[in-house]
């Protein structure tokens, strides 16, 4: 990946290799040892066209639990890693909609259980579409893989609203990523999300407002450089590379994206996202709240 390295490495991000161009993309669709992956809010995307080969994950489908809220144990997230023929020795890139957002959010998913060869197309399905690329409504068939799964790792990359609690009292930093209105307490959902809303609005008290778009440049979906990144979240919020920081929007989409750029663009040492996030904090009973 040494092309694809040497782009992003002059963008200054401290993993250049997590990320990968279109090009990079569209010269790798037959290479056996890269599996590539559409991860999209809407569903109606991946049938009505994606990049040749392409897998679908569903979030809803293929990450988290049918019954409780929570995400697909071991057992489960194996059987996921053999229908797309995944092993740890293949390159998984993720791509999808929204500039990304669950892309990041799968790809974070994989991480919990240790699955670290991974890798975000820059720009996403919008920067394809833009270059007007190819595209195909053929599925894949469904491959096969032998994997011995770790059992998923809720410690390190994950945060539990204890652990948010316990943060209030310490040094560690918070970064909201929702909109301002989100954050300000003005707006209790996303349009278009009232199932996902809470009882209460505003933040968890002493988070810094980020929202998770500030991050990329609004034409195509790429990322900004690793300077303007620095800009926005050490100079602007305060948050330095060696703080315990947990990221947190409604449930956990957007603040993955954000996790991504902490830890792989910027090369934060300790981030953890709260995938309870505001559908959680915003309807428990006692918390601390402020607008």
């Amino acid at each position: 990946m040494s092309e694809t390295e040497s782009i992003f490495e002059s963008r200054g991000y401290a993993y250049a290799n997590k990320l990968v161009s279109t090009e990079w993309v569209a010269n790798n669709l037959n290479n056996p040892d890269v599996i590539i992956v559409e991860s999209n809010e809407d569903a109606l995307l991946y049938p009505s066209g994606h990049i040749p080969g392409a897998y679908e994950i569903d979030w809803t489908r293929d990450l988290n639990d049918p019954l409780q809220r929570d995400y697909l144990d071991s057992e489960q997230f194996e059987k996921l890693l053999s229908r797309i023929g995944a092993t740890p020795s293949k390159t998984i890139v993720f791509y999808g909609d929204k500039n990304n957002w669950w892309a990041a959010y799968a790809l974070w998913v994989f991480e919990l259980f240790g699955f670290t060869n991974t890798r975000l197309l820059d720009g996403g399905r919008i920067k394809w579409m833009k270059e007007a690329r190819e595209l195909t409504r053929q599925v894949p068939e469904i491959s096969s893989a032998s994997n011995s799964v770790n059992e998923r790792d809720d410690v390190t990359v994950r945060a539990f609203r204890n652990d948010v609690l316990n943060h209030l009292n310490t040094p560690g930093k918070l970064i909201d990523v929702r909109s301002p209105e989100e954050y300000n307490g003005t707006r209790l959902h996303m349009p278009d999300y009232p199932n996902e809303g809470a009882t209460r609005g505003g933040h968890i008290p002493g988070a810094k407002s980020v929202p998770w778009a500030r991050a990329i440049n609004p034409d195509d979906g790429t990322f900004k450089t690793a300077e303007e990144l620095k800009n926005l979240y050490q100079n602007e919020a305060q948050v330095n590379p060696n703080d315990d920081v947990i990221v947190y929007c409604r449930i956990g989409e957007r603040s993955s994206h954000t996790w991504f750029v902490l830890k792989y663009l910027l090369g934060y040492s300790k981030v953890r996202n709260y995938d309870g996030s505001w559908t959680e904090w915003g309807n428990l009973v006692g918390v601390p709240i402020e607008r």
